[in-house]
């Protein structure tokens, strides 16, 4: 299985470049061009591997083999930077997670995509297409890259009875003060709304990430009393170790984690109420210097080879059955593992989105907490 090769691109530039007969909407790349032999990214750390780590994970070596485009990417450590960094223009594309998106594409920072122009797209789950975080009015601002919903993860021998709910990290957290390992940054916010969601239904909350100034004063003050038992953690290692360590025994978690733990008894689970959860987006840049390499670069993304290989990497469920075959290739059950092709699982998750002072809709007059609301809300709650 080592022989797995990505499809190249080359055969089909030449389709790409006809395929854009109808008119497209401003900013839209009309036509696919030659490479212009670079390709400046921000990426989720891991999101492009070249086989540094695992010589078998890489695609981005065939991929610049095929196009000539030499990728050079800068991590980002949060969707805050990832979006500070765009701003700049520096870079002509990111891979973004919903609470990252709607700045972006509200700021122009980022141009609506042509799929006319990227034939990988067609195969792309219907569920991830078109969705609230990734489109306006229709249209589409990126392709989609993998998505996983936000577990709750303990330590099957210290918590018990085993939950099935969010609970030992709300009302029972004191139950395991200092060892509850909790998500930093401010989009977790979002968490507690969704919890209040279920156990306090006169607030009205419909959706997690659209709060009055009612409804996310309660979850705020939800959130101060868990700080009195919490650690938090930014990356996946961080919280590995303090697993690891017994220093954390219940929290939020991704599958990655869990899976990287073969020696601590955890579980992770989708509890009862649902949860947060992500689903990336590769972005182009309004103004790229190399828009011809990053079309190029999404239509990779979404080819079934190099998907299988990002997405089984990283942790997080392919966007599309074909890349579900080919990771079954190398990672059987990889697919069955993160839910791929469970849409109603992923109707429980509500992927991340950017809090916006209109609500998200434009005609209602309710007023809304939006982003900067949230960030310095959450550096109060964490004394960050």
């Amino acid at each position: 299985m080592r022989q797995l090769r990505i499809p190249a691109l080359v055969a089909v530039l030449g389709m790409l470049g006809a395929a854009c007969a109808s008119p497209a909407p401003s900013g839209m790349l009309q036509q696919l061009g030659e490479g212009e032999g670079a390709l400046n990214l921000v990426i989720w750390t891991n999101y492009a591997e070249r086989g540094e780590q695992d010589p078998f994970y890489d695609w981005v070596t065939p991929f610049e083999e095929e196009t000539g485009c030499i990728v050079e990417t800068t991590d980002m450590l949060d969707s805050g930077a990832g979006v500070d960094l765009m701003q700049t223009g520096q870079y002509d594309g990111i891979s973004a997670s919903g609470d990252a998106t709607l700045r972006m594409i509200a700021a122009g920072t980022v141009a609506p995509v042509n799929v006319d122009l990227i034939p990988n797209y067609a195969q792309i789950f219907d569920g991830l297409k078109l969705q609230p975080h990734n489109s306006v009015d229709g249209v589409p601002y990126g392709v989609p890259h993998g998505r996983g919903a936000n577990l709750l993860m303990y330590n099957a021998d210290i918590v018990s009875p085993a939950p099935t709910t969010w609970e030992p990290i709300w009302e029972g957290a004191a139950d395991y003060s200092g060892q509850v390992s909790i998500y930093n940054y401010a989009i977790f916010i979002a968490d507690a709304a969704l919890h209040l969601m279920q156990t306090t239904p006169d607030l009205g909350i419909v959706n997690p990430y659209q709060l009055n100034q009612e409804q996310f004063d309660a979850a705020v003050a939800l959130l101060e009393a868990q700080s009195e038992h919490a650690t938090y953690w930014g990356t996946a290692g961080e919280q590995i170790t303090s697993f690891e360590n017994e220093e954390a025994v219940v929290g939020t978690t991704w599958q990655y984690q869990a899976l990287n733990l073969p020696d601590t008894p955890v579980e992770a689970i989708l509890p009862d109420e649902g949860s947060t959860g992500w689903s990336d987006t590769w972005m182009i840049h309004a103004e790229a210097a190399h828009p011809n390499c990053m079309y190029m670069w999404m239509n990779w993304m979404a080819s079934p080879e190099a998907n299988a290989l990002a997405t089984v990497w990283f942790g997080e469920a392919p966007t599309s059955q074909a890349a579900c075959d080919a990771a079954e290739e190398f990672a059987p059950g990889h697919c069955d593992t993160y839910h791929a092709t469970d849409e109603e699982y992923f109707d429980k998750v509500w992927y991340w989105d950017t809090p916006r002072a209109d609500c998200g809709d434009e005609d209602d007059a309710t007023t809304c907490k939006d982003f900067d609301a949230w960030l310095e809300a959450w550096a109060t709650i964490t004394g960050g």
